[in-house]
C-alpha cells in the first residue's frame, strides 16, 4: 500500500485548507456569537454565507465518489481533505460534507428511487436542505440493533409508523426536511436481520413530534443538536420505503462503513488541533522557572499525542485504501478498528490539551472542552467501543476456524495443542 497522496488529492487537501485558513477560523467566534443571538435553533447566518462561497469554489461535496454531484474523490483521496474539515467543528457544513446528511445522501445515491431522489436527494446535495437519521431507541440498549422496536406497519398504500427515537441528530432544524428511519415492518421474521426496514419520514410531519434536545456533556450543540423525536400514528406513502421491506440492515451497513471513517478522519484533524493548541500554550506559559514546554512530562505528552494521531491517521489510510480496492465488507474490520482508535485517541489527546491549558482547558474560551465532548460522543455514536472489539475480535477468531494456516505465503499446520510444537519447552510450577 502506497498512502503517498497523489496531486489531486494534494491539490484538494490544500485548497480545503487555505479555504478554511482565510474564511472558517477567521469567523469561528463570529458563528459562536451567532447560535447565542436569539433562536438559537435557526441556521447561523455567517455559516450559510462560507457555504456559497465553499460551493462557488468547487469545494462541495466532496464526500462522493462517482457522483456528478460530488467531487469524484476516492476514501482513500478524501481523507486528507475531511482531516482539515475535522479542524473546526463549523467546516463540514460549509462544504456540505457534515453527518447525518452525508450518510442520508449516500443512502439515497445507492438505493433511493428516482422519485426520491428528486424530491429529496437533488436539494439535499445543493445544501438547501438537510435531513436527520433515527435509528436509535431509548426503550432498548440499541448497541444492538436488532433490538429496535419502533413498529413499520403496512396500512393499504401508506405505512403506519409508531416507536421513540433518540440521539436523532439535526431533527428540529427548519432546514431539515426528511428523515432517515429505521424499524420493523416483520418482527416475527425468524432472521432478526431481515426484521428491519429503512424508510423516509418528510418533516414537518403529522404524528412526529421533537420532544426535546439532549445536550452532551451541557454543550446544545446548536443550531443543530440531537433530538428525542416521538412516532405517533405517523403515516407516510408506501414510495418512502428504502430499497424494500427486510432490507434495513443491508442498508444501514453500506451507510455506516463510510459514515463511520468519516467521523474518524474528522477527529484526526480535532485531535491535530488541539495539539497545536498545546504546544503553542507551553511555549508561552512558565511555571516553576522555565516554560511549560520544557517540563518533562509535557515533553512526554506532546510526544505520545504525536505518535498516537499518526497511528490512527495511517490505519484510518489503510481502511479507507480497503474500502475503495476491496469494498467495505471486506475492510470491515479495519473500519471497525479505526472506529475504536480514532475516538479513544482523540479523547485522550484533547485531554492532555485541557491538561496543559489548567483552567482555561475546561472553559469555553479554547473549544478545548466543547471538542473532548464530541470525541467522547464518538466512542458511542455508530456503534459503542465494545460492539466494535466484539467484531474485530470475532473477525480475528475466524482465521482460526481451521487447523491450516498461511503466514507470510508459506503454508503450516496448527497443532491441535500448541504446547506439542515445543515439546521441550520448560514448565513453570505454581
Amino acid at each position: 500500500m502506497n498512502f503517498e497522496y497523489s496531486e489531486k488529492t494534494k491539490q484538494v487537501r490544500d485548497a480545503v485548507a487555505a479555504f478554511m485558513a482565510e474564511h472558517v477560523y477567521p469567523n469561528e467566534e463570529e458563528m459562536i456569537a451567532q447560535i447565542d443571538e436569539g433562536d438559537r435553533w435557526q441556521p447561523i447566518p455567517k455559516l450559510a454565507e462560507l457555504k456559497a462561497k465553499a460551493r462557488e469554489a468547487g469545494l462541495w461535496n466532496l464526500f462522493l465518489p462517482d457522483s456528478e454531484a460530488g467531487a469524484g474523490l476516492s476514501n482513500l483521496e478524501y481523507a486528507p481533505a475531511c482531516e482539515e474539515m475535522g479542524r473546526s467543528l463549523f467546516a463540514p457544513e460549509v462544504f456540505n460534507c457534515s453527518a447525518p446528511d452525508t450518510g442520508n445522501m449516500e443512502v439515497l445515491v445507492r438505493y433511493g428511487t428516482e422519485a426520491q431522489k428528486q424530491q429529496w436527494l437533488t436539494p439535499m446535495l445543493a445544501g438547501e436542505m438537510r435531513s436527520a437519521f433515527a435509528m436509535t431507541e431509548i426503550e432498548v440498549a440499541s448497541s444492538d440493533a436488532t433490538n429496535i422496536a419502533t413498529l413499520i406497519v403496512r396500512d393499504g398504500d401508506d405505512y403506519v409508523i409508531n416507536g421513540r427515537k433518540w440521539w436523532t441528530s439535526g431533527a428540529l432544524d427548519p432546514r431539515c426536511k426528511i428523515l432517515v428511519l429505521m424499524g420493523k415492518t416483520d418482527p416475527d421474521n425468524p432472521s432478526r436481520h431481515k426484521q428491519q426496514s429503512m424508510i423516509l419520514v418528510p418533516l414537518p410531519w403529522p404524528g412526529v413530534t421533537v420532544k426535546r434536545m439532549l445536550p452532551v456533556f451541557g454543550f446544545d450543540e446548536a443550531p443543530h443538536g440531537h433530538a428525542e423525536v416521538v412516532f405517533d400514528q405517523v403515516r407516510v406513502p408506501a414510495a418512502n420505503m428504502l430499497l424494500g421491506e427486510g432490507r434495513g440492515f443491508e442498508i444501514a451497513q453500506g451507510r455506516l462503513g463510510p459514515g463511520r471513517i468519516h467521523h474518524c478522519m474528522r477527529l484526526i484533524g480535532l485531535a491535530e488541533r488541539a495539539l497545536e493548541r498545546m504546544c503553542r500554550r507551553t511555549k508561552l506559559r512558565v511555571a516553576f522557572g522555565k516554560p511549560v514546554a520544557e517540563q518533562t512530562v509535557t515533553q512526554e505528552r506532546i510526544a505520545e499525542a504525536r505518535i498516537m494521531i499518526e497511528q490512527a491517521r495511517l490505519l484510518t489510510l489503510k481502511a479507507a485504501f480497503l474500502m475503495d480496492t476491496v469494498g467495505n465488507k471486506v475492510a470491515r474490520k479495519e473500519i471497525a478498528m479505526i472506529k475504536v482508535a480514532a475516538p479513544t485517541m482523540a479523547c485522550q489527546v484533547i485531554d492532555w490539551a485541557i491538561q496543559a491549558f489548567g483552567g482555561a482547558g475546561v472553559s469555553a474560551d479554547y473549544g478545548l472542552a466543547h471538542a473532548y465532548a464530541v470525541a467522547r460522543l464518538l466512542r458511542l455514536a455508530d456503534g459503542p467501543d465494545e460492539v466494535h472489539r466484539n467484531q474485530i475480535a470475532r473477525l480475528e477468531l475466524k482465521q482460526y476456524d481451521n487447523t491450516t494456516s498461511t503466514t507470510g505465503g508459506n503454508a503450516y499446520v496448527l497443532p491441535v495443542d500448541e504446547s506439542a510444537a515445543f515439546p521441550s519447552r520448560p514448565r513453570l510450577v505454581v
